[in-house]
């Protein structure tokens, strides 16, 4: 790889890092539980939070650490795949949230008027914003290229894991049957696997 081109792609790998980031940050600063909703949270988002950044700076000090677990064939198209994933997740997940409108929230609770969205990619999964989030975090590791620092994918696969059993509680209990059918309906994650 020559110099110029690694420039350019540590370019791209950190403005798509920082407009993650800043994103993110926006949603934690904007999108929060209205007064009046009951909240379901269950320390999710603190424990999502914390799960995320561990395995992502985990990751990223393993790549600059631990060279001898660095990929040493395909490292380009390795992080060339991190960057598409990267930039595919912040498309998924901003997709995900712009659908749902000022019903997303970081917190989770429900509303009296809180309704089922099952339009856009909710047709499909449930949680497409945590997909789309959980890609985006899977390119920055990727981007590491290093064994070890995929190790650290495990880190906010928990966490979200965890979201996602607090987050479909509170809906089920707050929608009732209709989400109960929608559960069955479709996957979690990933279209007609998970």
């Amino acid at each position: 790889m020559t110099r110029s081109l690694a420039v350019d792609v540590e370019i791209a790998f950190w403005t798509l890092f920082a407009a993650w980031v800043l994103g993110e940050l926006w949603l934690q600063r904007r999108c929060r539980l209205p007064a009046g909703a009951t909240p379901g949270d269950r320390g999710s988002m603190a424990l999502l939070i914390v799960s995320v950044w561990c395995g992502v700076v985990l990751g990223l000090a393993a790549g600059l650490l631990l060279p001898g677990a660095g990929v040493r064939v395909g490292d380009r198209e390795l992080f060339d795949t991190g960057l598409a994933l990267m930039l595919g997740g912040l498309a998924l997940r901003w997709y995900a949230v712009a659908v749902l409108g000022a019903a997303f929230t970081v917190t989770v609770g429900t509303r009296s008027d809180h309704g089922l969205v099952a339009r856009g990619p909710y047709r499909w999964v449930r949680h497409p914003s945590y997909a789309g989030s959980l890609l985006t975090i899977l390119g920055v590791l990727l981007c590491a290229t290093n064994l070890v620092a995929l190790l650290a994918f495990a880190l906010p696969v928990a966490g979200y894991a965890y979201r996602i059993r607090v987050e479909e509680r509170a809906l089920a209990e707050g929608l009732g049957d209709e989400y109960r059918r929608y559960m069955r309906q479709t996957a979690r994650l990933v279209p007609f696997l998970l």
